[in-house]
């Protein structure tokens, strides 16, 4: 059985569906948010968890058979880092204990595209350097220093630790008013009937649609063999503000299309390493994950 926590957040609840659909024993843990997704009812087992208690964490082993973690839990900092870090940080330390102590076969982590930030390139891959540049966010900054916690913690257990670099992703259970990408508020007041506030047309960005995340991760944790430890999970391409306008119009007619000229593409994560051990490649294109959102949201708030 794998552990997913964080599996009732957005990409863990995603992990575990792709995971389920591989035909895997899934158990998924929440804090926070306990809510358990449609998509997730009946097919996975569920255990409310503060990843922060060692001891309860470690009595999961008591009553599953686990062979794999994907730690994708985490907190929203507050006023105070040193909160934030100790919280994130005392997850982190026993999702790694418990990898330990039940000899599981591989351990995947939650790191992000941010790591690369102060790179120039027009796209990102795992052998580039990473920069010491001024990051732009406190969860980046933890997610910078889970990789050789992660990497160095494993060493000589015989568990075979995967970072997962993961880019911008968006679908159902995103926040529809998050504050780090402007799509989701757009789509959101396109499809609730409200007029959507501008956005640049041809800003391009790194974009993945949540079932294509979750299915990479589902990938990469139940792979015969892997040759790297680290991989970047996305798309592959960049999207731009532009397609995700014109797809919401199309999808829901008498929207209009808000957006003002300029922008340009931003870098974004390059996928080859994974796409050649795996064969992955997303199912969803703009268009598509719109219109699968589009439906999604109505019946679900998020």
């Amino acid at each position: 059985m794998i552990l997913v926590t964080g599996g009732l957040g957005m990409i863990g609840a995603h992990t575990a569906r792709a995971l389920a659909d591989l035909g895997q024993d899934v158990l998924v843990t929440g804090h926070r948010r306990t809510a358990v997704p449609s998509f997730l009812a009946g097919r996975v087992a569920v255990e409310t968890l503060d990843a922060t208690d060692r001891d309860a964490f470690l009595a999961l082993g008591d009553r599953y058979d686990l062979t794999d973690i994907v730690h994708l839990a985490g907190s929203i900092p507050g006023e105070d880092p040193v909160t934030f870090f100790r919280t994130d940080l005392a997850g982190l330390t026993n999702a790694l204990d418990a990898a330990r102590t039940w000899r599981v076969r591989r351990f995947a982590v939650a790191s992000s595209l941010g790591v690369y930030v102060g790179r120039e390139e027009p796209s990102w891959h795992e052998e580039l350097p990473l920069p010491a540049a001024e990051l732009p966010h406190l969860i980046v900054a933890f997610k910078k220093a889970v990789e050789p916690l992660t990497t160095h913690s494993l060493r000589g257990s015989g568990v075979e630790p995967v970072v997962l670099r993961i880019g911008t992703v968006w679908g159902p259970l995103v926040d529809p008013e998050s504050p780090f990408f402007p799509i989701p508020s757009y789509l959101n007041a396109g499809l609730c009937g409200a007029t959507p506030r501008p956005l640049v047309a041809d800003e391009g960005f790194d974009c993945c649609y949540a079932p294509d995340a979750g299915r990479a991760i589902a990938l990469l944790t139940t792979a015969p063999s892997l040759r790297y430890h680290t991989y970047n999970v996305s798309s592959g391409q960049p999207a731009t503000n532009r397609e995700f306008a014109e797809a919401l119009a199309e999808i829901v007619p008498g929207v209009p299309v808000r957006l003002e000229p300029g922008g340009e593409t931003g870098p974004y994560l390059d996928i080859s390493r994974f796409r050649e051990e795996t064969g992955f490649a997303p199912e969803f294109d703009v268009r598509a994950a719109v219109a699968d959102y589009a439906a999604w949201r109505k019946t679900n708030p998020r």
